[in-house]
């Protein structure tokens, strides 16, 4: 695997919560945590022990974030999409953003017959696939734009829950540069992105607020069954988002002994790694050809290029089969652990973890990370086979081979 990982040592200047970290501190989550617990069909998603592969690995302990069940939409990123439509909704009927339930909200919606609104968004797949579902929770409407080179499965499957959905012949960001556009264009229209930049910073601050969530439970989960805190997280990223709320949530949680923290990237579209090394956000261009479709975004968003500046100690970009090979380690794990069925995007951190620990090439990355036998590592699988033929062609028939 000679050279399918390339990383880098980051040295915080700031060691305390930035303000951006502060919106993801106990008392905001435990409110959102209120709110998804009060949506229909509501569940933690499971923790799942990997004894055996951490014995292999000569870890203390590893535990898998399995997120293929969350609402039956095989992806966790309904989290952000949810409470970011409820809070807009919320804010448009004024009703006190603590107090947010399901029920609560859905009353007023139609005691007050508020004219629809119709939410724009962006994605690869499984946000969109969120925000529809969200949408149509809330009788209101979505428009689903996807880039260039999306899986017709999961644009049919974005379909399948009401959205107007279509691929346009145009990369991730610039796809939702073009559901802002048209998002102002419609008197109705609204965009739910998770990206942030100068002037749009509500909406995804609610978003990565939405995905604390899973980090929660996952600690809750974590300190349950291993009855102490984990040492180390590794947590992927496209604009940053989901590992943003990941770290600022980790720094509030666990104050001075939080996690050390990896952030993991598409090597073709690695915007946060290059950024640190250049020391000012870059945008990769181009297409970010990678089967981790989650991951192919270019351009870093604002909110949590903070927060991970502010703490995050490692960032690593990987080219693909390090993804399929996570894929292949938690499909057919060692014997007496559990299998898990993670995507592309899903499966990297994991991939990324075993060959940490068992190529020599990545000695100075293990040694740097301090894993060991005390070690005691989360790693979270975002989505399951969201796109079945892929997962088929890369699993079963070897697609992506690391060696």
């Amino acid at each position: 695997m000679k050279d399918s990982v390339i990383w880098v040592a980051h040295d915080p200047s700031v060691t305390a919560a930035t303000s951006e970290c502060m919106l993801l501190d106990n008392a905001y989550i435990q409110a959102v945590r209120t709110f998804h617990e009060s949506l229909p069909g509501y569940q933690p998603t499971a923790l799942i022990p990997l004894k055996h592969l951490a014995q292999h690995l000569n870890i203390g302990a590893l535990f898998v974030k399995d997120e293929s069940t969350r609402f039956g939409l095989n992806a966790f990123k309904v989290l952000g999409g949810s409470y970011a439509i409820a809070r807009f909704l919320a804010r448009s009927l004024n009703i006190e953003d603590k107090a947010l339930t399901f029920d609560q909200l859905n009353s007023c919606i139609q005691r007050k017959r508020i004219q629809p609104v119709t939410f724009y968004t962006a994605t690869d797949g499984n946000h969109g696939r969120g925000v529809a579902w969200a949408a149509r929770m809330f009788n209101q409407n979505a428009i689903v734009f996807m880039p260039q080179g999306s899986s017709r499965a999961r644009l049919n499957a974005i379909r399948a829950e009401g959205a107007r959905a279509c691929i346009v012949d145009m990369n991730y960001d610039d796809a939702v540069r073009y559901a802002y556009d048209q998002s102002k264009a419609d008197p109705q229209g609204v965009l739910i992105q998770d990206t942030s930049w100068l002037g749009y910073e509500t909406i995804p601050t609610h978003i990565m607020q939405g995905y604390g969530t899973m980090i929660a439970e996952a600690c809750d989960q974590f300190e349950a069954q291993e009855q102490s805190q984990p040492t180390h997280v590794f947590v992927q990223a496209g604009v940053g988002s989901l590992a943003g709320s990941v770290q600022g949530f980790l720094l509030n949680r666990y104050a001075q002994h939080s996690p050390m923290v990896t952030v993991v990237e598409a090597k073709a579209a690695d915007c946060l790694r290059q950024s640190i090394e250049q020391g000012k956000p870059v945008a990769v261009q181009g297409m970010h050809d990678t089967i981790m479709a989650g991951l192919a975004c270019g351009e870093a968003s604002m909110i949590p290029w903070k927060i991970l500046t502010s703490a995050t100690r490692c960032f690593a970009s990987v080219l693909d089969p390090i993804a399929a090979y996570g894929m292949r380690v938690l499909a057919a794990p060692l014997s007496g652990d559990l299998p898990i069925t993670s995507g592309e995007s899903g499966a990297v951190g994991v991939g990324l973890l075993v060959s940490i620990m068992t190529n020599p090439e990545l000695a100075s990355m293990r040694s740097y990370l301090n894993l060991n036998a005390a070690s005691k590592v989360l790693c979270i699988s975002t989505e399951g086979d969201t796109d079945p033929q892929s997962y088929r062609h890369i699993v079963w028939d070897g697609m992506y081979p690391s060696r």
